[in-house]
């Protein structure tokens, strides 16, 4: 009890008052963990000055767990702007001393090593403890605290002679926001029981993994480099700087639960994406759609592809079931809009057709690689059930589970199953004949860790709006009969279905341009700061425009490709003309995409 109400009496003094008491090497103090609440802590690595250029290029390489604070000059024991009457030598509780890539031992003050310092640099680096009160404010457990533990296979990016792992933690880091939020195999951490620094934690039913980059990094580059003489702070005991705490995460946003994956983006993308959702979900042919439309799909939709590394694509519905062909334009814009920019942002697209349409597409997709309207060709497949493993061995390689081929399918304006089996345009007319049951693999997909699934519709008879088939039952026309049964992870509804590719594509450049996002996605690692022009220009030109849409749309008329909406929800105006409703829909996508 004395002890606890010692540090109670400590935790309320200011970080200058606290380094003095540390100075004198008082034994109240043998960790800073609670204490100098609401200011930075910073980790600390004193480097020979030959080794600094080195360094300092390795900390802004990876700046999650190396973030610089201060870089002192060659011999400087004071803290420059992060703290008055510092001294570098007396000022951390407990220090440790390396000699060749090896931990000698731990001491209480550099002062013996004086002479040595004079031809030696201080690196500050960001850390934990000052953030640990923002999330107990916000109700946050924070289990390495509680019980009172200190804690991967993921590389740095090297410079110069410096490169080792990131070390990550499941402590709150004032390193930025988390790395990863999750399953600790996706960050391949494979036993949490097993950490390779400091202690166990012991988690608690319902706890969520939280991973930050730790400032331990700095210590594993020591070892790797072997400097003849170096010194760091002694984990858990920093240094105390006089700045206030800043740090705030963003999000999260859950993506799948096998495995346990989320995510995050700054507030600004997520409000952009928020508003593309709403300019989407209009409904100017008065359908009803409101009524179906669920919150933040298209967030979630754009966060899972973001991650993703290779998408399968499929549309197609034969509404016009007595002509050839009987496809409608709604759907081959959008999926071509999806596809253009996921290849601008590197990744792998495959569009997966029926059999029937399979020349067709591969004309559309030929055409649109010419006129521009895609940047390059993509694979063009077909699914047969064969059996019924025939969706396994489709989504993965070999058959195994454990090895998909693809980690997202998108559907977007296509028939879906409904709960009959059959598949139903909007009158109610049954297209069976004419679909083949691409379904299977949403179905499939949901026992396969990895593999998450978006579907794309306007009326609740397209595949994935069975996520949301209680609804289109009771509220939309013949919503009993057409309602589609197979439920993808997120559903999409909109006025038009294409208009939802289109936010999907703008939605992945807002993601792309997003730091805080691109940070999380790169495990914190790579340098901060602004594209190089070539990338910028690769993602801007993936956007959609009116005039991609106007080029793809004479290419479907030309192949007699027909509307399958009248009215202002039409296409196209005379068989040919791109419909005002969607140019101005196009035109205010980009608008918000583009708004500072």
């Amino acid at each position: 009890l004395v002890a606890m109400d010692q540090r109670n009496s400590l935790s309320s003094l200011s970080p200058f008052e606290l380094r003095q008491i540390i100075r004198t090497e008082d034994p109240r103090i043998k960790t800073t963990t609670g204490l100098a609440y609401g200011f930075q802590q910073a980790n600390v690595l004193l480097l020979p000055s030959a080794l600094a250029k080195d360094f300092e290029a390795f900390c802004r390489n990876n700046t999650a767990p190396l973030p610089l604070l201060y870089v002192s000059k060659t011999g400087e024991a004071s803290s420059g702007p992060l703290a008055q009457n510092a001294d570098i030598r007396t000022d951390i509780s407990q220090y440790c001393v390396y000699e060749h890539g090896r931990m000698l031992k731990t001491v209480s003050s550099l002062k013996e090593y004086s002479n040595c310092l004079k031809d030696m640099v201080c690196f500050y680096l960001g850390c934990s403890f000052g953030f640990e009160g923002k999330l107990k404010e916000a109700g946050v457990p924070v289990r390495n605290v509680e019980q009172q533990k200190t804690s991967t296979s993921v590389s740095c990016l090297p410079a110069g002679i410096f490169r080792c792992p990131l070390v990550t933690h499941l402590n709150p880091l004032a390193h930025g926001a988390p790395v990863h939020i999750g399953d600790p195999a996706l960050l391949g951490i494979q036993d949490l029981s097993r950490p390779e620094y400091g202690d166990a934690v012991d988690p608690q039913p319902g706890d969520v993994p939280v991973f930050w980059a730790c400032g331990v990094t700095s210590m594993e580059a020591v070892l790797s480099t072997k400097p003849a003489l170096a010194f760091s702070h002694s984990p858990g005991c920093m240094f105390l700087t006089d700045l206030p705490d800043s740090s705030s995460p963003v999000g999260p946003f859950r993506l799948s639960q096998h495995p346990l994956l989320y995510s995050l983006a700054s507030k600004r993308a997520v409000h952009k994406i928020r508003e593309l959702e709403k300019i989407v979900a209009e409904d100017p042919g008065n359908r009803g759609i409101s009524a179906i439309v669920l919150q933040d799909e298209l967030l979630l939709s754009c966060l899972a592809l973001s991650h993703a590394s290779s998408v399968a694509i499929t549309t197609g519905f034969p509404t016009h079931y007595m002509h050839n062909p009987p496809d409608e334009t709604d759907g081959p814009p959008g999926a071509v809009a999806m596809a253009n920019m996921l290849l601008s942002l590197g990744k792998q697209v495959t569009m997966v057709s029926d059999r029937r349409g399979l020349q067709l597409n591969q004309d559309l997709i030929d055409e649109a690689v010419t006129s521009g309207v895609l940047s390059a060709p993509v694979p063009l497949v077909t699914f047969e059930d064969n059996g019924p493993d025939s969706a396994v061995r489709f989504l993965c390689h070999d058959g195994d589970i454990s090895k998909p081929r693809y980690d997202h399918l998108v559907a977007i304006e296509r028939s879906g199953r409904a709960a009959d089996g059959n598949y139903y345009n909007m009158r109610g007319i049954n297209i069976k004949h004419l679909v083949d049951p691409i379904d299977d693999l949403f179905v499939a997909a949901k026992e396969i860790p990895g593999i998450s699934t978006t579907g794309i519709g306007d009326g609740g008879n397209e595949l994935g709006m069975g996520k949301m088939k209680e609804r289109v039952k009771s509220l939309m026309p013949k919503g009993d009969l057409i309602a589609c049964d197979v439920p993808a992870d997120y559903a999409i509804t909109c006025g038009v279905s294409n208009w939802g590719g289109y936010a999907v594509a703008c939605g992945l450049f807002l993601l792309q341009n997003c730091p805080s996002h691109q940070r999380y996605l790169k495990k914190g690692l790579g340098l901060n700061g602004t594209a190089p022009p070539e990338e910028s220009q690769r993602w801007t030109s993936g956007l959609p425009s009116v005039d991609k849409e106007e080029s793809f749309l004479s290419t479907l008329v030309r192949f007699g490709v027909r509307s399958g909406k009248t009215g202002n929800l039409a296409m196209e105006v005379d068989g040919l003309t791109f419909h005002p409703t969607h140019s101005e829909l196009i035109a205010r996508l980009l608008k918000v995409t583009h708004s500072t």
